[in-house]
């Protein structure tokens, strides 16, 4: 038994390892090689050595519930653990666990976070281990929601599963991952030799057989137990001499044990198949209508270790003999237990699935209860499940345009993208022009959208209108999404237009939001189009908005607002609303969402001078980015960590983000946001000093801007304080005057803080080179007078260096130095290292010593604090509003960093915050 010892050592290895962080085994193997044997040990094992265990033994029945492995894994969770979840997971439990009755819709990633939060609070207490028998019949809605968390497991939690494969096959659940690629360990069981063939099968008979008929069983059966077993039962049911074959396949010998039961053992044993999660009553129901005859029937089955009853839950032995029982049924006797099993059982989707088995085409019934089905699995938040109903109605001979619409869209919300696109562009080619075509291809639009970016969305978008009738609300839908769609493809006056005439086909229509929409739109594109703040009309849009609509953020006026208040350098108020977005898309665990946002809060961070958040958001934004693995969020993550790395001083990081980034951008067509990256590459090398890296990186901007028509608002513009740098610095200062004039002249016209700051600095600048010190004094105070209302840290430390350079070549030197002090400890506090050396040469020259900063990021000294007042993990991230796996990740760095391996040493390393001040 050499390889049950090295099972043992592998399971108490993964057992061990689960104690220290996320680790999962799975026992892989053909069907009956004792996978569940293993697995029901391993459950022991774990449970002995103080394990929490939620367990799930997934079916093969055809008609298994959305989520029903979830429900089996929370069955013995006291609700109390997550009584106070955020109300967004607390709807989503209730949904998955078939409590709620208010008819209030869900959506599968908050089912997805509520579970993971559920671990991770169960992960505070002890180790946790999921457990799933059967892994590759998990129905999809709960595969869902173990893959998200399997990817954001964390502390000690492990996942212990069995998983049938085929001889030779080891790609078993390809689709789990955890967060460490190497933390998945795997259990390969292969046939018995003869000698422990022998032990499990005398054991389980508790009988002993003879050397020849123990090897007529191992050459029939493989070495495969369970198929071992059976042929020994079969011998002890007919003794016979060696001569007498012995079944040559495992069907054979299922058909064999279960063919001479009694006709009524049959049907009873046929209605326990066909359910998922059969029992005395509900099997008694759709047969014989007597519990207790159905009891006596059903012990005859369980004598011959056919099925097990446990309370009133009918179980069978082995997963082989409940396919043998339904398969060897007559296909009209299968269909008319399903046709039975709907008339008895409650939920709407068991009724449609047990419907559509019993039917051979659509009846109108079937496909009614089909559709609503749908309805309601998309209601419970499982959007595979609505599609695999509409897609039976279409099987079924229900094909049409509608379920059609309907089958892409659940597939979209379930993540399968590729299958949204290939139903729509089926269906597109098979419909007339009108009302149903143009939707068609509105939908398809979105999903190019995530796909291929903002090009090829367009031109679906404007193939819709061609079709849409004038008066259809569709209109406006396809006119937001192109004017959107043109903002990023840099047609933004065409956009403003379009956004026109979104409005003016909605005030025609008696549809509050969809107007809201509209005006939301048309007030972002018309800002960007330097138009100013068009507050009339996006407080209109504030007041028809439904808060309860389904919306994505981008298209919501309340987030659109936000934005505006961003870029009209309303810094502080735009940052309480946006980590309330931020907050909201967490708790429902809303991670594209999410990652949208955090754009924009890390943009807002930075121009406000907090790198501890931005850095915090920005790397938790990269984390979610690489679970959802689709082009946009990998790009905004990648500019981001570009953008602060630049800030960092981490030359090779920003330059391997910027390539990443951009390469993405090509795919998706994201030119708009792509030029935000370049910004970030001009930055980096005007913080180097190469002034000719910076231009060349600004070259696609400068070869579009026209002086009196370019906009030069937040946030597409923040490259031209840096192109007007580096073209004084290379000698082309007739080339930064038009550029310079812009900024002035809009400035004043629109009264923007940041232009008239940044626009005054570089006038400094210019005069400054021409040699005229005392016009570029007066130009750089008036730049720091506009800096008075205007919460740019680091923008006012630029402009002090500026007035620092001037003060000391004007002999000024106690006024630079105060001027460069104050920069220098600016650039310091925010860690942004070339720009405080840029800081400390000037000071070196007017001979004043700067001080130095300490080992700790600014943001691992917040994480660190926070740790170190006894915070968990899970308190911190709700604290600063990132995700415990990104407190996990900078706790390792500060422990590497300290040469520390506990928060009680952290205690002594780290000081309060009246200690860290510049933290």
């Amino acid at each position: 038994m050499r390889t049950h010892r090295t099972h043992e050592r592998t399971i108490d290895g993964f057992l061990e390892s689960t104690t220290v962080g996320p680790s999962a085994l799975l026992i892989e193997g053909e069907a009956g090689i004792g996978k569940t044997t293993l697995w029901l040990a391993a459950l022991e094992q774990a449970q002995a050595r103080g394990f929490r265990v939620l367990s799930a033994r997934a079916a093969e029945a055809e008609s298994v519930l959305a989520y029903t492995a979830l429900a089996d894994l929370l069955d013995e969770v006291d609700a109390r653990v997550w009584a106070d979840l955020p109300s967004p997971q607390l709807l989503a439990l209730d949904q998955v666990l078939l409590r709620a009755d208010n008819g209030a819709a869900t959506d599968q990633r908050a089912v997805a976070a509520a579970f993971l939060s559920i671990v991770e609070r169960l992960g505070d207490e002890g180790p946790v281990l999921l457990a799933i028998d059967d892994l590759q019949w998990l129905d999809p809605s709960s595969m869902h929601v173990i893959a998200f968390a399997a990817r954001r497991l964390m502390g000690p939690a492990g996942l212990l599963a069995t998983v049938r494969t085929e001889p030779r096959d080891g790609t078993g659940a390809a689709w789990l991952q955890l967060p460490r690629p190497e933390a998945l360990k795997r259990i390969r069981l292969h046939p018995l030799s003869i000698q422990d063939l022998h032990t499990a099968v005398a054991t389980r008979l508790r009988k002993p057989f003879s050397r020849p008929t123990i090897g007529r069983i191992h050459q029939v059966s493989g070495g495969n137990p369970f198929y071992a077993i059976e042929l020994a039962r079969a011998i002890e049911d007919r003794p016979a001499s060696i001569g007498t074959p012995l079944p040559r396949t495992l069907t054979d010998v299922v058909r064999r044990r279960i063919g001479d039961l009694d006709s009524n053992v049959h049907e009873a044993l046929l209605a326990a198949a066909c359910m998922a999660a059969p029992t005395v009553e509900s099997v008694s129901s759709a047969t014989i209508a007597d519990d207790d005859r159905l009891v006596e029937l059903l012990e005859v089955a369980e004598n011959k270790g056919i099925i097990t009853i446990d309370g009133n839950r009918i179980q069978f032995a082995h997963p082989l003999l409940a396919r043998g029982v339904y398969s060897q049924a007559a296909p009209g006797r299968r269909r008319s237990m399903h046709r039975r099993l709907a008339e008895i059982v409650d939920e709407p989707e068991l009724r449609a699935r047990h419907l559509a088995l019993a039917a051979t085409s659509g009846d109108q019934v079937t496909l009614t209860a089909l559709d609503e089905a749908a309805e309601s699995a998309r209601t419970r938040g499982a959007p595979v499940a609505a599609a695999e109903l509409v897609d039976l109605a279409i099987g079924l001979g229900g094909d049409t345009p509608d379920r059609r619409l309907r089958s892409a869209l659940y597939h979209f919300d379930a993540g399968d993208h590729r299958r949204a696109a290939a139903v729509l562009e089926e269906t597109v080619d098979r419909l007339p022009q009108g009302d149903m075509r143009a939707e068609t291809l509105s939908r398809l639009a979105v999903v190019r959208l995530y796909g291929e970016g903002f090009f090829e969305a367009a031109r679906l978008l404007r193939d819709a209108l061609n079709d849409v009738s004038e008066d259809s609300p569709l209109r406006v839908q396809l006119l937001i999404t192109l004017a959107f769609c043109l903002f990023h493809n840099n047609q933004v006056d065409e956009g403003v237009r379009t956004a026109d005439r979104a409005v003016s086909h909605a005030e025609q229509l008696d549809q509050p939001h969809l107007l809201s929409m509209a005006l939301g739109m048309r007030s972002i594109l018309t800002f960007i189009a330097g138009q100013g703040l068009d507050e009339e009309s996006i407080r209109r849009a504030l007041d028809l908005e439904d808060q309860e609509a389904v919306t994505p953020l981008v298209f919501r006026p309340s987030v659109q607002h936000t934005l505006l208040l961003q870029w009209a350098n309303q810094f502080d108020l735009a940052d309480q609303l946006l980590e309330k977005i931020r907050a909201r898309c967490m708790e429902r665990g809303e991670e594209g969402e999410h990652v949208f946002i955090a754009q924009h809060a890390v943009m807002n961070s930075v121009w406000l001078g907090d790198f501890v958040t931005a850095n915090l958001v920005a790397e938790d934004t990269m984390e979610y980015a690489r679970h959802l693995g689709e082009n946009t969020p990998l790009f905004l993550a990648h500019s981001l960590r570009a953008q602060l790395a630049a800030y960092a001083g981490h030359e090779a990081e920003a330059r391997q983000a910027i390539t990443d980034a951009l390469e993405i951008g090509k795919r998706t067509g994201t030119s708009r946001l792509s030029e935000r990256v370049l910004s970030a590459l001009a930055f980096l090398e005007l913080s180097l000093g190469h002034y000719d890296g910076a231009l060349a990186a600004v070259a696609p901007m400068m070869s579009t801007f026209d002086p009196d028509r370019t906009p030069t608002e937040l946030p597409n513009a923040t490259w031209l304080p840096d192109a007007i740098e580096a073209l004084v610095q290379s000698g082309r200062p007739d080339e930064a005057e038009p550029l310079i004039e812009a900024l002035e002249r809009n400035g004043q016209r629109l009264d923007r803080p940041w232009m008239i700051a940044v626009g005054a600095r570089a006038r400094g600048m210019l005069l400054a080179a021409h040699g005229d010190l005392d016009g570029a004094h007066a130009a750089t105070l008036r730049a720091l007078a506009a800096h008075e209302r205007l919460p740019m840290p680091f923008e006012r430390a630029r402009t002090l260096v500026l007035l620092g350079q001037i003060e000391r070549r004007q002999r000024k030197k106690e006024a630079a130095s105060v001027r460069l002090q104050e920069a220098f400890d600016i650039f310091e506090r925010l860690n942004v290292p070339l720009w405080a050396d840029r800081a400390r040469s000037e000071l070196v020259r007017a001979s004043v010593g700067p001080r130095h900063s300490g080992q700790l990021t600014p943001s691992e000294q917040r994480v660190a604090e926070l740790a170190a007042s006894g915070m968990k993990n899970r308190d911190v991230a709700a604290a600063l509003f990132i995700s415990p796996k990104t407190v996990e990740a900078n706790l390792a760095r500060i422990y590497r960093k300290l040469g520390i391996k506990s928060r009680a040493e952290l205690g002594r390393h780290v000081g309060g915050p009246e200690k860290n001040s510049d933290a």
